[in-house]
């Protein structure tokens, strides 16, 4: 499992487009080859990472290319036409879909993977080794900005040593979500923290100062464990640390979530190789997932959105009725 997540791990910060080959070759073959494009999260990033790769194997004449600008960064994109798969760790905004639907794009939202969204420390803060939601939010809410700069201040037994925070940047879908999830409201957030859409800029961070902390996807976390500690997360019933059984089970509350790829659908439809890169993915998403860190879809999860792509069903409702089909099926 992290060996591939290793490997891009040990290249640091990607920010620009990442291709997932970068063997040079000759300009008549590069003008033949079948270039599929992809942006969006970092936590997605290792999942089609890893799927590109192996679909890159069946046919010299495929490339594709696999960037990291966050999920807000990524739908920008998209929704000008500029790539052709958004890979996204959460939703999509109804404001993003709207420019989408100005540019006449139709997207198809495929579930793709379950995240535990993790907060990690330095290996030596043996203080943190449990937080309650409360006091993650007095960490990160916007009224703590200046005024909650100690960890004693978080809790009395904590050390008075300063407090570092790294997290993602606001065009990344991971702070969306933290945010909602610990703050009660989308976006809202103190903003004197060390920020970036790349979580390997975040691992760094955080794996070199005994006083930081920081939160992104399970995987960077599963692929760096010699180098950072995670959170157990008590979300009102007692401390749960992020793990595959953690998130199968429902119980680790509320950082737990579903990731997602939107694919253009016109683009898919004139593009048979692209159509046929995302079945591929949806195949290879059982074995690719857990490998990279995450959690496959449960039960028939890949079928139902096989299905949806093929009959080609619109927006992101659908993906959002496989999830809660999912989860109900699991209960």
């Amino acid at each position: 499992m992290s060996l591939r997540l290793n490997r891009f791990t040990l290249m640091g910060a990607i920010a620009g487009i990442v291709a997932t080959t970068t063997l040079t070759v000759p300009s008549v073959l590069a003008q033949s080859r079948k270039i599929i494009s992809v942006d969006g999260s970092s936590t997605v990033f290792p999942v089609t990472e890893a799927v590109a790769e192996e679909f890159q194997k069946t046919d010299k004449n495929f490339k594709v290319t696999v960037g990291i600008s966050g999920t807000g960064g990524g739908f920008k994109k998209f929704c000008r036409g500029e790539t052709d798969i958004s890979n996204a760790s959460r939703p999509i905004k109804e404001k993003e879909s709207k420019l989408c639907q100005e540019a006449g794009i139709d997207y198809i939202a495929l579930p793709v993977a379950y995240d535990a969204l993790s907060v990690v420390v330095h290996p030596q803060n043996t203080w943190a080794k449990n937080m309650t939601v409360a006091e993650l939010k007095k960490m990160w809410s916007p009224e703590s900005q200046g005024k909650i700069t100690n960890w004693n201040q978080i809790r009395p037994s904590f050390p008075n040593a300063k407090l570092v925070l790294y997290g993602p940047g606001t065009d990344s879908g991971t702070f969306d979500y933290f945010t909602k999830k610990i703050n009660g409201k989308e976006g809202a957030s103190r903003s004197d923290f060390t920020a970036s859409e790349d979580d390997n800029v975040l691992v760094q961070g955080v794996s070199s100062d005994k006083n930081a902390i920081g939160y992104f996807g399970y995987a960077y976390y599963e692929a760096n464990k010699t180098r950072l500690n995670s959170v157990a997360i008590d979300g009102g019933k007692g401390p749960v640390k992020p793990s595959r059984q953690a998130i199968e089970s429902g119980t680790y509350k509320p950082l737990g979530r579903p990731i997602f790829i939107y694919v253009n659908k016109k683009a898919a439809n004139d593009r048979p190789y692209l159509k046929r890169f995302v079945n591929f993915y949806l195949q290879q998403a059982p074995t690719l997932v857990p490998e990279v860190g995450y959690v496959p879809l449960p039960g028939k999860g890949y079928d139902l959105g096989k299905a949806n792509f093929q009959k080609e069903v619109v927006g992101h409702q659908a993906a959002a009725e496989i999830v809660d089909a999912l989860k109900q099926k699991a209960q």
